[in-house]
């Protein structure tokens, strides 16, 4: 994997210089009441101001010297191509759960498009059952469904559907059904893109277990740490562990995390990120009930070792360190450690060592982050913290020095 390939990600806080992002839009208003909770939302945000607030994410960003590259326009490119657009939206509507004897006449009206970023936002947004459809299908929708195919509501966490490591990319298989579509941009941006199809696959959306971008942690050049969580299985971060601890990669250990399988718990990042070399951020209800194991290769075959310390004296060891500190999201005050851990706290994007972006709202814990030394980056987020993810959330880095 010595060539290069336009991915280099072998830290979680050295300087960040390209980021994978995508603007919420019109897929947030595709969420109602009724299906908000199948599409993994607990609430409605407001998709005008979701877009707003992700504005100003996306401007903090450039100001500090960081590349903006959308998800969107990286679709958009690909259905310039006429085989590969036919393709794509085949295999899209077939994973949305359109009816076979609907997806010739929904392919061929799509076809038709003339602007391929229109396009390719229409299939981010879903497709509403009203009269703006200018075919009649053969299997008419009922009257009571209110979309013929559903939206990508969640995109706009662009860390979960695959994960860049090293060189290479983590492509996800999703726990849920309703998020694996998302990883089959993935797939064709990886397989078709100019800039991003020479990259090794370190694991793939059609592997037998869920595994997602937000339990992966790149510590360091040799260690990566992975969540054992509501949505990534034990299994899988074994065979993420096949494939990645190589002398070819240089990485040499994974740390599998497991956390409480909570709502509010759902990745490792959304209770673990790391700020500095020695400083991270936690959530100090999982600090007792974590278990980390060791995975590494031994004689060619992967081993797994249980580590009976403590986290911080753990990550000291891996990390070279004499100790780490652990911020506690909240204070580590029980009231204010659950609001803020709800609404983020301990999410950050580092985009330098010390120097991390958050969300304003969490202000306990933005407060002790400063007095430790730790330069913020505060971003509006009264919108996109509704749908359960911060500033890592939200941001897949694609380069760090």
């Amino acid at each position: 994997m010595s060539e290069s390939t336009g991915i280099h990600i072998y830290s979680e806080i050295k300087n960040l210089k390209k980021v994978l992002l995508h603007r919420p839009g019109k897929e947030i208003d595709n969420l109602t009441p009724g299906n908000k909770e199948a599409m993994l939302f607990d609430d409605l945000p407001d998709a005008l101001l979701a877009g707003i607030e992700h504005d100003a994410f996306a401007e903090v960003l450039r100001t500090h010297g960081v590349e903006t590259v959308y998800i969107e326009n990286l679709l958009a490119d690909l259905l310039t191509n006429m085989d590969v657009r036919a393709s794509f939206i085949q295999d899209f509507l077939v994973e949305g759960g359109i009816h076979a004897k609907n997806v010739a006449p929904l392919s061929e009206w799509l076809m038709d498009f003339s602007s391929s970023q229109e396009l390719s936002d229409l299939l981010i947004a879903g497709i509403r059952n009203n009269k703006d459809i200018p075919i009649k299908l053969p299997i008419a929708p009922s009257r009571d469904q209110l979309l013929i195919l559903n939206p990508l509501s969640n995109l706009y966490f662009s860390r979960d559907a695959f994960s860049f490591i090293g060189k290479g990319v983590s492509l996800s298989r999703m726990y849920t059904k309703v998020r694996q579509r998302e990883t089959l941009l993935g797939d064709y941006i990886f397989r078709y893109h100019p800039e991003y199809n020479n990259l090794p696959r370190h694991y793939d959306r059609n592997a037998p277990y869920p595994l997602e971008g937000g339990d992966i942690l790149v510590l360091s050049e040799h260690v990566i740490a992975v969540g054992i969580s509501e949505r990534t299985n034990i299994k899988a971060i074994q065979l993420l562990a096949e494939n990645i601890l190589n002398e070819e990669t240089g990485f040499k250990y994974v740390l599998a995390i497991k956390i409480p399988v909570k709502r509010a718990f759902m990745h490792l990042d959304t209770v673990l990120t790391m700020i500095d070399y020695d400083i991270f951020t936690i959530h100090p209800e999982i600090e007792d009930e974590i278990n980390i194991f060791e995975l590494s290769r031994v004689n060619g075959e992967i081993k797994l070792k249980y580590m009976d310390e403590n986290i911080s004296l753990i990550f000291a060891k891996y990390l070279g360190l004499d100790s780490v500190s652990m911020i506690p999201c909240g204070g580590g005050d029980p009231i204010d450690a659950q609001r803020e851990q709800w609404s983020d706290g301990s999410n950050t994007l580092a985009v330098a060592p010390g120097k991390v972006v958050v969300y304003s709202r969490n202000h306990v814990t933005n407060r002790i982050m400063e007095e430790a030394g730790v330069e913020l980056l505060r971003v509006p987020s009264s919108e996109l913290s509704r749908g359960r993810g911060g500033p890592r959330c939200m941001s897949m880095p694609i380069w760090r020095e």
